[in-house]
Formats: structure tokens, sequence, C-alpha cells
């Protein structure tokens, strides 16, 4: 298989990292894919099981990666990294993407999906200011 590229957006927080593990809190509430309710995404990423079944599927969704990396992070490992400035303005000359046009650069390709088992984010913003952060990547299948 070549994994499955997927796309998502929750809220704005200027932390980036914060409103990451926001978006795993919420995307684990609302499906925790047989794992057992109440249980953390850390603990999640404790067990060999939730890692196997990220690595042989995954859930195509933020729960997909332990951790978010720094943006210059060259490690391609299975981690969320935000976009550098330049990856933002090369889509987004004026440094404040909106919805529309991320979703744009992802269907006409100006802006790529990662390889297998990576995720990218980036702020949205609507009017010039922040309002979402939009999620995407491929699984590791």
């Amino acid at each position: 298989m070549g994994g499955n590229s997927w796309t998502s957006t929750g809220p704005y927080q200027r932390d980036l990292e914060a409103a990451f593990r926001r978006a795993q809190a919420e995307e684990l509430a609302d499906d925790d894919h047989g794992f057992g309710e109440g249980r953390t995404i850390e603990e999640l990423w404790r067990d060999p099981a939730w890692q196997e079944y990220i690595f042989t599927g995954g859930t195509g969704t933020v729960l997909d990666f332990p951790l978010m990396i720094d943006a210059r992070d060259p490690d391609d490992g299975p981690f969320m990294r935000p976009l550098t400035e330049e990856e933002v303005r090369a889509f987004a000359p004026d440094g404040r993407p909106t919805y529309a046009d991320w979703d744009e650069a992802l269907d006409s390709e100006r802006l790529d999906f990662p390889g297998r088992a990576q995720g990218r984010c980036t702020v949205l913003y609507t009017d010039g200011e922040p309002t979402q952060i939009a999620y995407w990547g491929v699984t590791a299948d």
C-alpha cells in the first residue's frame, strides 16, 4: 500500500503544539479506534498495539502522530510539522492563507502532501485574522 492522504481543520490557538494536542484530544473523544475510552494520546503511543495499528493502517487523522516537531526540523519520522514561512508564502504570497487558499493549493498540487507517516499544519486566516489550524498528512500503511 502507499498510504492515504487526509485533511482536517481545528480551532486556532497561538501555540501550535497546544492546538495540535487539543485537536488530538477532540479526535480521540470522537473515536478511540477500539483502544479504550479515557486513555490519552500519550498513553496510546506507549502501547505497542497502538503503534502497530498506526503503522499498519492508521486513523487518517492527527492521532497518527506522537508529537509536533519544529518547522525547520529535518526529521521525516511520524511527526506533525508546521510549515515554514517560506512554505506558506509559496502558496499564499501574503503569508495569510485562507481555507480556500489552502484547499486550492492542495487540489492543484502547489502544496504537497508529505511523505508516508508524516503530517503538516499551518494557520488559516479569515479577514486577515487567524481562525483555524489546517492539518494534513499521509498514513503510514
